[in-house]
């Protein structure tokens, strides 16, 4: 059975589509998450879902709400450009309003919202080849977008200060960045759902990082999480009728616990090098 379903070309429309989700979230997740805006890949998947419903009440694809809901959303907080606390609470002042709007528009609309509905938990193994091509076109603008923006993005995101003090232009690099992650998360949506959208984007960017400090090597351990969560999530929705987002989280989050685990040993073992022994210790004071 497992291989004649390999056989399908809704399967290999799934594969091909997962790896590009995948690599896409694991290179912008490694910014997200130096530049602590978990919180606001949260607000941007939900008021996409707010983008498909207003799409819904006018008549279009809800994928097209999506997108535009999304990079709407990562505008408007690019443009806010705070930092912290105060960055948080406008991001969920921006949510709460958004929600709110979506229930507006599901109230609005006479049909069923099926299509919309459909969009909070994901469909990878519906994704149609127009849908495909339309996530490779997207996703080749977000990498191409990354690629131009690499240096600025990295050194802004360590030091902001220091970044500030020698001339980036931040406010710029918080709207490119916003807007990279609302095009990502738009992606996402299709594979993994609203609710579930944080499982690749931040996910294996957080694990990457408790296995190294250099970005290079963070960014390409982040994308290799992220396409064995997706592709094996995919596989194993094949053999066992459970939801492919349950497979894809749960490898996800075991990549993490392990990539914790090793980092907390790599840590201790560098501060016990550091640290010398009582007999060192005493023979030194002596």
């Amino acid at each position: 059975m497992f291989a004649q379903l390999l056989g399908e070309h809704f399967v290999h429309t799934a594969l091909w589509a997962g790896a590009v989700v995948a690599v896409v979230s694991g290179v912008i997740g490694v910014f997200v998450v130096t530049r602590g805006m978990s919180f606001a890949v949260h607000a941007i998947s939900e008021l996409g879902f707010t983008g498909a419903a207003g799409a819904l009440v006018v008549g279009i694809d809800p994928v097209v709400g999506v997108l535009g809901g999304s990079l709407l959303v990562g505008l408007v907080l690019g443009l806010l450009s705070l930092r912290g606390r105060e960055r948080d609470s406008a991001i969920g002042a921006v949510l709460a309003f958004g929600l709110g709007v979506g229930v507006l528009f599901l109230s609005l609309y006479q049909g069923y919202a099926t299509e919309a509905t459909n969009l909070l938990f994901g469909s990878i193994v519906g994704v149609s080849d127009a849908q495909l091509r339309t996530l490779v076109i997207v996703g080749a603008i977000v990498l191409a977008g990354v690629a131009v923006l690499y240096r600025p993005l990295f050194f802004s995101s360590v030091d902001p200060e220091i970044a500030a003090a020698r001339g980036v232009p931040l406010r710029v690099l918080s709207v490119g960045i916003f807007l990279l992650l609302a095009l990502t998360t738009a992606e996402a949506i299709q594979v993994v759902g609203v609710l579930l959208v944080l499982t690749l984007v931040i996910t294996p960017a957080a694990a990457a990082q408790h296995l190294t400090r250099r970005p290079a090597v963070a960014l390409l351990l982040s994308v290799a999480i992220a396409l064995v969560s997706t592709e094996g999530g995919i596989l194993l929705s094949l053999v066992k009728p459970w939801p492919t987002s349950f497979f894809i989280t749960s490898i996800s989050f075991s990549a993490y616990l392990a990539a914790r685990g090793l980092g907390w040993r790599k840590e201790r073992g560098r501060v016990s090098r550091r640290t010398p022994s009582r007999t060192e210790s005493a023979g030194a004071a002596v």
